[in-house]
């Protein structure tokens, strides 16, 4: 998730490399490989699913470390950490629908909106923007996605738990995708704003 800063934090030398926000954002990075593996070849689902409730949590743990303590923000942190997110939400949906997990349609949906998304920052860079500010909408969204797929994938096992596990991570994950292509929506009525507003450079 994106990191905020405090008042203050300005204030700081924010071009180090070593903190603990960026340490958790290269080990979800390493992690995206083996979770390819254990999902795709070792068929070791119950391990995916670890590596995916890790990637959730220590994603929510780096942006709150980094919010909270001035000396762990950076400016690699905030490249970084949207940048494993964003790999995340394209690597994970189309490693579960390889698996037969989920149907392509989600992926189709996640990422024809992303793409779409992308063909607008020549736009924006035309009025000296490199994007627009993350919404709590988008934010919400990528939470419910992020807590959808795992628990999807956790109701592939055999059990009357599975089932329950199964219908919850579809809720999740149904809701995510309606709030990720309506988020879509306002960004692209936001980017037309900006165009009629601010002139060309």
């Amino acid at each position: 998730m994106a990191r905020g800063l405090n008042p203050g934090q300005a204030s700081v030398p924010r071009d180090r490399v070593l903190t603990v926000p960026n340490a958790l954002s290269v080990i979800r990075l390493v992690l995206v490989p083996v979770f390819l593996y254990l999902l795709l070849v070792a068929d070791a689902t119950g391990w995916a699913v670890a590596i995916l409730m890790f990637s959730g949590a220590s994603d929510w743990a780096d942006g709150k470390i980094a919010r909270l303590y001035a000396t762990q923000s950076s400016r690699l942190g905030e490249l970084l950490d949207p940048a494993v997110d964003r790999i995340y939400m394209v690597t994970v949906p189309i490693a579960m629908a390889a698996a037969h997990v989920i149907p392509w349609w989600v992926v189709i949906a996640l990422l024809g909106r992303d793409a779409v998304l992308a063909a607008t920052l020549p736009l924006l860079r035309s009025r000296g923007l490199s994007a627009l500010p993350v919404t709590y909408l988008g934010k919400a969204a990528t939470f419910a996605l992020m807590s959808g797929l795992p628990l999807v994938l956790l109701g592939q096992f055999d059990g009357q738990w599975s089932r329950v596990v199964l219908a919850i991570g579809w809720g999740f994950l149904i809701w995510g995708t309606a709030l990720y292509l309506w988020s879509g929506i306002l960004y692209l009525i936001q980017v037309s704003m900006v165009m009629r507003a601010m002139p060309r450079r």
